[in-house]
């Protein structure tokens, strides 16, 4: 159990190094709080048995668009860290993340797509940390890039420990 243990801090450390470098070398947030979540179950779950990749990136693209569009319609403008206490301003907030919350939940049941990280993505958008459309295209292709590069690792691995035909 101490060698997954390791192997999985070592697989998902790597998963997000690459996008952190991207996020160093842009200066845009190509590395957000429910991405590690998103490394580590892929980087836990075993060839094979892991989340497919369409429920990693389908459970993302769910909370950032329906995060933006509930930021967009209740709180645009107003941040997590700005509302004064029971101030109308931090009620549009609260609201748009009920309802981000809500209907991601509904839309990944939905469409098939359940990925809980994603909850946490749809809370970052709709809470005006990451609200605008950019933001919500990074976000989309930080989940790709890290899928991606997980599929790179898988088969590299999985070249070295299967038995060659030669």
């Amino acid at each position: 159990m101490q060698r997954r243990g390791i192997e999985t801090g070592l697989a998902a450390g790597l998963l997000f190094a690459t996008l952190g470098i991207v996020a160093w070398a842009t200066g845009r947030a190509f590395i957000f709080p429910s991405l590690g979540p998103s490394a580590f179950v892929l980087a836990f779950e075993r060839r094979g048995a892991g989340p497919r990749p369409s429920r990693v990136v389908g459970g993302h693209l769910v909370g950032a668009v329906v995060g933006f569009l509930a930021y967009a319609a209740l709180a645009s403008g107003v941040t997590l860290t700005a509302p004064p206490p029971a101030s109308l301003a931090g009620l549009r907030l609260v609201t748009s993340g009920i309802v981000s919350v809500a209907v991601t939940s509904w839309g990944m049941v939905k469409t098939g797509v359940v990925h809980p990280p994603a909850c946490a993505t749809t809370l970052i958008v709709s809470l005006g940390l990451l609200s605008t459309a950019a933001d919500v295209g990074i976000i989309v292709v930080s989940v790709v890039g890290l899928v991606t590069v997980h599929r790179g690792v898988e088969a590299r691995f999985s070249r070295q420990i299967t038995p060659s035909d030669d």
